[in-house]
């Protein structure tokens, strides 16, 4: 009786780490799956071009007719928010352009939109000329840099170290191999982790950022340790600033 118990046991225990082994295994497998997904989407492409999404605020000029128009660059003011002359794109993907009504944006690169709205004001002008801009196209950069902000950008193609360097650059304490950047994908959100220490790879890293990325630059683990050393040091003997980092390492 003793011994079918222990068999039991024993058989037991096997399934378990055998089935803890799998699940170690798959994790290995989604891991390796994610991150060959985040390199095709952080692979930079010579062909990319901002399109349209919902919530985009969205500026319309059109040469000598302010009544076509939504923020005009050609008129007296600037297309900008402070006087409220823009179109938001809603959550259908539409907005609503003057003397024609609701019409589907999202989706449409800039020029494909200029394109298209050339030849519908054709109907009522020669040759129209047409300019088209989003307002909102920004990259964030938080974390250890200078000034972390929301970095308005006009054109699409953009490099890491352009925005890192428009935020001022690297602070001290910035942890350079542990860079990650995130990118909104449908409704998913792909990340790539970024080594910016390693010489070799320092130009394949500088990689291509879209509007709407989101730039982490983490601190250094001993960032606030250090804080608190600077501010004991000067008020302290050698031997106590001895202790604190003998009893702290």
């Amino acid at each position: 009786m003793k011994n079918q118990i222990f068999l039991l046991l024993a058989l037991a225990v096997l399934m378990a780490s055998c089935k803890t082994q799998n699940l170690f295994e798959q994790t290995r497998h989604q891991r390796e799956a994610a991150q060959a997904a985040a390199d095709t989407v952080f692979r930079f492409n010579p062909h990319y071009q901002y399109t349209l999404r919902k919530d985009d605020k969205v500026s319309i000029s059109v040469w000598g007719q302010d009544e076509l128009s939504v923020g005009s660059e050609y008129g007296i003011y600037n297309s900008n928010e402070v006087y409220g002359k823009w179109l938001l794109v809603d959550l259908y993907g539409n907005v609503v352009l003057p003397k024609f009504g609701t019409f589907h944006v999202a989706g449409y690169t800039l020029p494909q939109l200029k394109d298209t709205l050339q030849n519908l004001y054709r109907k009522w002008i020669v040759k129209p000329v047409v300019d088209v801009k989003v307002l909102n196209k920004f990259i964030t950069v938080m974390g250890e840099v200078r000034n972390p902000t929301a970095v308005q950008v006009d054109k699409d193609h953009n490099t890491l170290l352009d925005l890192i360097s428009r935020t001022g650059g690297f602070e001290f304490y910035a942890d350079l191999k542990r860079i990650k950047v995130l990118r909104q994908e449908g409704e998913n959100v792909r990340v790539t982790n970024l080594d910016l220490t390693r010489a070799e790879e320092y130009l394949s890293k500088n990689i291509q950022l879209h509007p709407g990325d989101v730039v982490i630059v983490p601190s250094k683990h001993y960032k606030t340790f250090d804080k608190r050393i600077s501010t004991i040091i000067p008020f302290t003997s050698t031997m106590t600033a001895a202790a604190i980092l003998i009893g702290t390492f």
